[in-house]
């Protein structure tokens, strides 16, 4: 690829984006920046696009932005015979331009586009995609990434992220879209209001979308007059009013937001990664929780689909809780209280992805559960609804989450929600106060019970044009030669997502998988714990997750330690 045309080409056309034009002057003269950005195009993948902010054909800008819709636009127009599409957008830099500049291609190409006013939660556009009947909806996010990038997110006319065949299919539409030659149509975005073609999302939406998360609650009254006190930050992001509308309505009246992070902001002033999963993150509401002596920290993500907590313990110190710690809290609170209640299905069903806790299958097993195991990804948790739902059994869906803080009760939308999270993690710990026990306790009983099982995450990354490689590299050598032993444990069972197949290693016995095809390897060890291994879907990174089980909490942190520093040398 001659990274020097194609910028020389960017150069002379790139003019509607001042920051654009600025960029490629400064760069003019840098090989290897020019190299960096337009060595290859940003890849469009079930995930959509998501790349640093800045001009080039491997970074987010109007451009990338106008192609992949103008692609997307195209694959509409082929399958559907009036296609519509939901468009919004979090907090991140140019994201309100971004999902601007979709709208207008959408609607040059003939597509209704239903574009949000404001910045609003991911779980809102699948909500506003199954509300409106539209073909597709765009949330133009980047998630948890630190301010320097932003994304481009697909979802399908079921409300889930788009399946790898339609994400395949869009990007082959894409590829053949020039940036600069005419390809891509514009219509005014004032033009496209006055001709109806780009519609505002009404308020009335929104309304029916807390309904349908007011429903979710198992105890409608417990909140009210319980005294919980809440902090909340939504970390610059997008939960701040539909969260706090949320906790109003159910009850939860004491709430102090971070005042640092209450109001949108993209370049996330306060920490560098706004995600809910770091300590760095929670910071501020950890100082404000200790200030205001709250029971409960919520945090959400900037695009609020994921939900971190800190509970007060018995000590007046916080205890943050992993996403499986949370995850398995709500599971344990919705099956037991809808058992007692008499409002569990009959053949319920959770669902959770592959690397979350295998504590939930010894949970789903007492209260006669099924509980299904997919693949890393929402949309294959929304998948298994719609699989429910097309046999008219959708009522049997009781919870779904994955380890990364992601959670849904209920079948309003198909994606992750902190809105109902946040909802039901008040309602948990307000139900549980009435019992004389905060979550850190719950927890405790629930690992007294039926093991500790502690999980971590380590992420390894692989930055630049070598990174992809070397990423292929590290996973082609653990397929020919998988380790036999991690931390002294026997590796007992090996499983292959990506040639689907499960290996017992003990008696040569090979199984199939019948799941789609992932770049995944897992390994059981004769200790009941495991490793599991996975290049990142959004991030030049692999992902190792490791499960310990112990007896003790100090014992089952101390393996997990271990197995981690053992997986490092697969790394490298």
């Amino acid at each position: 690829m001659d990274t020097r045309k194609i910028f020389n080409e960017w150069l002379a056309n790139a003019k509607d984006d001042p920051d654009l034009i600025s960029e490629l002057e400064e760069i003019r003269d840098n090989d290897s920046e020019i190299y960096e950005r337009f060595y290859q195009e940003l890849k469009f993948g079930t995930a959509g696009l998501r790349g640093i902010i800045a001009a080039g054909t491997n970074r987010m800008n109007v451009y990338t932005v106008r192609r992949a819709t103008q692609g997307l636009a195209n694959f509409l127009n082929k399958n559907y015979e009036k296609p519509s599409v939901a468009i919004s957008h979090d907090s991140r830099i140019k994201a309100d331009l971004f999902s601007m500049e979709a709208a207008r291609v959408l609607a040059a190409n003939g597509i209704k586009a239903y574009i949000s006013r404001e910045l609003e939660p991911t779980p809102v556009v699948s909500y506003a995609v199954r509300e409106l009947k539209a073909s597709a909806g765009i949330m133009v996010t980047a998630s948890h990434n630190e301010s320097i990038y932003n994304g481009y997110k697909c979802y399908g006319n079921d409300g889930c992220q788009m399946t790898d065949v339609s994400a395949n299919a869009v990007y082959d539409e894409i590829v053949k879209v020039d940036y600069f030659n005419g390809d891509i149509k514009l219509i005014d975005f004032e033009e496209g209001l006055q001709n109806g073609m780009i519609e505002w999302i009404s308020d009335e939406l929104y309304e029916t979308y807390l309904e349908n998360v007011r429903k979710q609650s198992v105890n409608p009254d417990v909140c009210k007059d319980s005294g919980l006190k809440v902090v909340y930050t939504p970390l610059n992001g997008a939960g701040n009013k539909l969260v706090r509308e949320i906790l109003s309505r159910i009850g939860i009246n004491d709430v102090t937001v971070v005042p640092e992070q209450e109001m949108p902001d993209g370049n996330f002033p306060t920490c560098k990664y706004p995600n809910p999963e770091t300590k760095e993150a929670l910071k501020l509401g950890l100082e404000l929780s200790e200030k205001t002596g709250a029971d409960l920290l919520l945090a959400t993500d900037p695009d609020s689909d994921r939900v971190g907590i800190a509970v007060k313990t018995k000590n007046g110190g916080y205890r943050l809780m992993t996403g499986n710690e949370t995850g398995i809290l709500l599971m344990n609170y919705l099956l037991s209280t809808r058992q007692a209640k008499g409002t569990l299905p009959e053949r319920p069903v959770a669902v959770k992805t592959i690397v979350t806790s295998k504590l939930i299958e010894k949970i789903c097993a007492a209260y006669g559960c099924e509980l299904k195991n997919v693949l890393t990804g929402f949309k294959y948790i929304g998948e298994q609804i719609l699989l429910l739902e097309q046999k008219h059994e959708e009522s049997r869906y009781v919870f779904g989450f994955e380890e990364s803080y992601g959670y849904l009760a209920g079948t309003y939308v198909r994606d992750k929600d902190a809105v109902v999270a946040s909802m039901l993690i008040c309602e948990m710990a307000a139900y549980y106060n009435t019992l004389g026990k905060n979550l850190d306790e719950v927890m405790t009983e629930i690992y007294e019970k039926f093991g500790y099982y502690i999980n971590r995450t380590d992420s390894y990354k692989f930055e630049g044009s070598t990174g992809m490689q070397k990423m292929s590299e590290i996973m082609t050598a653990l397929r020919s030669s998988h380790p036999t032993e991690i931390n002294g444990f026997k590796v007992t069972e090996v499983a292959d997502y990506l040639e689907s197949y499960t290996k017992n290693i003990l008696t040569g016995e090979q199984t199939e998988i019948h799941l789609p095809k992932s770049n995944v390897l897992s390994y059981s060890l004769d200790n009941g714990g495991g490793v599991i291994i996975r290049p990142s879907g959004t991030e030049p990174k692999i992902k190792v997750y490791v499960t310990a089980v112990g007896n003790s909490n100090e014992t089952a942190v101390a393996t997990a330690q271990n197995m981690a520093d053992a997986m490092k040398a697969f790394m490298k």
